[in-house]
């Protein structure tokens, strides 16, 4: 006599949740020069105005015409040359475009992202910045992590930097990091 087997019991993930971004201010990006942009898709009954649903959340929404079919497109207009110099103090010295740090004329050998990350302090200074707006901001929202990561990180910046500027990058305890330029 040949007995059935019960059949496996399918486990069903937990339904998938949405959550509106937007909420907090926007983390820019480490890894393009122009801060970069980033487009979301976001599902909305029929009978609800996004419009209204980003307002509400503090987000101002974007418009743009349509365009006719068979209408030529709007000329791209022509991308401003970047005039902003590099972002530097008196002793650190951050060049996007070659992707090296000068300390007091001495080039730092730095890993990816601690590159990333000491360009972004550097250019945002006196800004605290939270563990988690630095781990999504530079390692990326995809990063499987916690705060000791950036702490790590940090702690291996500061040395590099050595004892003279180690301080410019200060703790706020229980929050993040920020960088103060004029530590002394």
């Amino acid at each position: 006599m040949t007995t059935a087997l019960p059949a496996p019991a399918l486990r069903r993930s937990p339904a998938p949740r949405l959550q509106l971004v937007g909420d907090r201010p926007p983390v820019v990006s480490v890894h393009e020069p122009d801060g970069g942009r980033v487009g979301y898709l976001v599902f909305l009954p029929a009978n609800v105005d996004p419009a209204a649903v980003m307002s509400a959340h503090g987000i101002r929404p974007e418009t743009r015409p349509l365009v006719e079919p068979g209408t030529p497109p709007a000329p791209e207009p022509e991308p401003a040359q970047q005039l902003e110099p590099d972002h530097s103090d008196d002793a650190v010295r951050v060049d996007r475009a070659r992707r090296l740090v000068e300390v007091d004329g001495r080039e730092l050998d730095l890993t990816y992202l601690e590159f990333d990350l000491l360009a972004h302090l550097v250019a945002h200074p006196y800004t605290v910045h939270t563990r988690d707006a630095l781990i999504s901001g530079i390692w990326g929202y995809g990063h499987i992590g916690d705060g000791r990561t950036v702490d790590v990180h940090v702690a291996r910046l500061r040395r590099k930097l050595g004892p003279v500027h180690r301080d410019r990058i200060s703790t706020v305890r229980r929050v993040g990091y920020r960088y103060v330029p004029d530590h002394r």
